[in-house]
């Protein structure tokens, strides 16, 4: 039986067999109902984030936004899996309050079986930290919390609800906080392909990858440095193509 329902959240059945929800708000889901909560989670964020960063004993990600936890989770299950010893240290801006509080009944995937102690943990304090692992939920604005850090992060899961909905997390400016946020070899994984979306990173200097896989549908990466094994998606040519089009920005959202 699950507890998670509220008035302003639904359950809800993805193709994957996981459970993702619907924000009445937003009046959108937290994942994409065809891809699937758990494998969106893998093949657009987690396994190119882990194939991108291989080579580093520890790893700072920032989670855009928590949510329901699925990125951070699956990132935890993942790694425990396949590099046990490396150190993850995750931070999370998030600014539902009470939908963090509400995660120890929400239905996760048998995956998360293992996990149910952070799990409780985030819901109840917003932190959890163990020998390998640390992880805070910052409750608030995800655009001020970004500008705390510089160089920070080696992985960003751009991850919130689609430009349609909160275009505050897609403009030109926030791609800035970002990029000022990142490592120079960062990475940043997202289920956006909308041009809108690559031109406010792509104007950042950000290069722009094809994130793409029979088990799900289009996502992008992008990264101030060339990366290997990805389609480069030439930003040029779709501007000359698209001349109209320009990023979302502070000033017109």
């Amino acid at each position: 039986m699950n507890g998670f329902d509220d008035e302003q959240h639904s359950i809800a059945l993805s193709e994957d067999g996981s459970y993702t929800a619907y924000s009445k708000e937003y009046d959108e889901h937290y994942h994409s109902t065809k891809d699937g909560a758990l494998s969106e989670s893998l093949y657009k964020h987690i396994i190119p984030a882990y194939k991108l960063t291989q080579g580093k004993d520890e790893l700072h990600i920032l989670d855009i936004c928590y949510g329901l936890g699925f990125n951070t989770l699956t990132t935890i299950f993942y790694y425990k899996k396949y590099a046990p010893e490396k150190r993850l240290f995750i931070c999370s801006p998030e600014l539902d309050r009470s939908l963090v509080q509400s995660l120890a009944n929400f239905n996760y995937p048998q995956e998360f079986a293992s996990l149910r102690e952070i799990i409780e943990a985030i819901s109840r304090d917003g932190i959890y930290r163990d020998e390998t692992l640390t992880i805070e939920v910052f409750l608030g604005d995800a655009r001020e919390y970004i500008k705390r850090f510089q160089k920070k992060f080696d992985v960003v899961y751009q991850d919130a609800f689609s430009p349609s909905v909160n275009p505050m997390l897609w403009t030109k400016e926030y791609f800035t906080d970002i990029k000022n946020a990142i490592k120079n070899d960062g990475i940043i994984t997202t289920y956006s392909t909308a041009l809108k979306t690559r031109l406010a990173l792509y104007e950042n200097g950000f290069l722009i990858y094809l994130n793409k896989g029979e088990q799900f549908r289009n996502a992008t990466l992008a990264s101030l440095r060339e990366l290997e094994d990805y389609e480069f998606v030439a930003m040029q040519h779709k501007i000359n193509c698209n001349p109209n089009v320009e990023p979302l920005s502070d000033v017109s959202v």
